[in-house]
């Protein structure tokens, strides 16, 4: 069991994390993408940061997850991410969380639920699922006022 003390620097780091993946967010929606951010982690250590740029990639898959398990890939030098932890602003989809678990992510940190397309804890539990050979361990809820606000505001100004 954690002392008060390392779980006070634990929820500490958690949103330090949380609010430069929220930067990344705003990155994404000043280039009119839904504002989506996420950063992975290891030992406490930045590895990649990434946001949405489906538009202006004119790809799909350019989902923030994805785009910074594409850059820790790199900077590794290994698709398996083992020892990794993203944070991301909001519940990943089923593509991204499909790709997490392949990458061998440690833990996902999320801001928001995704009521509509959450594959983590809300719609699908793609992450938890006994039926795929790696499990993600979820933690919700950091931030999520401010990383529900980025996305609700967002499609506000946009109707």
């Amino acid at each position: 069991m954690k002392s008060k003390e390392s779980a006070a620097k634990d929820k500490t780091q958690n949103k330090k994390f949380m609010l430069l993946a929220l930067k990344q967010a705003a990155k994404a929606r000043e280039i009119g993408e839904v504002p989506v951010g996420a950063v992975i982690v290891k030992n406490n250590e930045i590895i990649s940061k990434g946001f949405n740029r489906c538009i202006k990639d004119k790809d799909p898959t350019a989902h923030a997850e994805i785009e910074a398990l594409r850059k820790a890939a790199k900077k590794i030098g290994n698709y398996r991410l083992n020892g990794c932890d993203i944070y991301v602003t909001i519940e990943p989809c089923p593509m991204c969380a499909g790709a997490l678990v392949n990458a061998r992510i440690r833990k996902i940190f999320f801001g928001a639920f995704d009521k509509k397309a959450g594959a983590c804890k809300s719609v699908f539990k793609i992450t938890g699922s006994s039926k795929l050979n790696h499990r993600i361990e979820t933690e919700s809820g950091i931030l999520k006022e401010d990383c529900a606000k980025i996305i609700t505001d967002f499609f506000k100004n946009k109707r």
